[in-house]
């Protein structure tokens, strides 16, 4: 009932950008612009941690973006799912060979219960629905595959350096029993709405990969599900650090100063 409350309310109440705060608009222009997957790309966070699949994200966590992402996530403010879902998708197809041809399969990474709970929704497991929903509507096949679990207790993620989260996680996720019935057929992209030090989507790499669902690690024939077509486990975000963006030829691709 939470959610269903919260979610009216942003439909019919007056509200202020979530980005930048201009008045009566829930994302303006300019805030829609900063996550419209103009700048999406190689994101690299360092160190990097073993096993960390390919990652691309649509902007830099900052700023806007940060703002819209933080009101989604833990002010319930649920209609932006939308605006976060398309700058997933642009991830998703920012991500290269075999990501735009033949059925995708967004993995969202599972939040604990009692974040589900304290939130009254699930972050990630929503965006990836808006994602899917916008990929098929470019002509894209996809689907939200409900395929990893939490199973073991994890503390809070916040305050927690690269290493602590490494071990907080670790095989604290594992492919659920119907995992490869639900991503069977399609090429498997793990998705969340953030990536930070690189942890989580480790840990899911490593769930998908122990599974089978992900050929061989580095490479394979990515037959039935998993893989992309270059034999690549592939993960998006809406967003990641500035300072984690993949130089390409020398230049930043936040550079500008935007």
């Amino acid at each position: 009932m939470r959610g269903w409350w919260q979610e009216l309310a942003g439909l019919v109440l007056p509200v202020d950008c979530a980005g930048c705060g201009a008045v009566r608009v829930l994302v303006c222009g300019d805030c829609r612009g900063a996550l419209s997957g103009a700048e999406a790309g190689l994101v690299s966070p360092s160190p990097r941690p073993e096993g960390l699949p390919v990652v691309q994200a649509s902007a830099a966590y900052e700023g806007a973006v940060r703002a819209v992402l933080l009101a989604h996530k833990e002010r319930g403010a649920l209609p932006l799912a939308g605006v976060l879902g398309a700058a997933l998708a642009a991830a998703v197809l920012a991500g290269g060979p075999g990501c735009g041809r033949g059925e995708v399969a967004l993995v969202p990474v599972p939040s604990a219960r009692r974040q589900v709970r304290a939130r009254g929704h699930d972050p990630a497991r929503r965006i990836a629905l808006a994602a899917a929903g916008r990929l098929r509507r470019t002509g894209v096949p996809a689907r939200v595959a409900p395929v990893l679990a939490l199973r073991r207790a994890v503390a809070d993620q916040a305050g927690l350096g690269a290493r602590q989260r490494r071990e907080n996680l670790a095989g604290a996720l594992a492919v659920r029993r119907d995992g490869a019935r639900l991503a069977e057929g399609a090429r498997i992209v793990l998705v969340d709405d953030v990536v930070t030090t690189g942890a989580t989507l480790a840990e899911a790499a490593r769930a998908v990969r122990a599974a089978g669902l992900a050929g061989v690690y580095g490479g394979g024939s990515g037959e039935g599900a998993g893989v992309s077509a270059d034999g690549v486990l592939r993960a998006a975000v809406v967003a990641a650090p500035a300072d984690s963006f993949v130089r390409a030829a020398g230049r930043h691709p936040h550079a500008s100063g935007r």
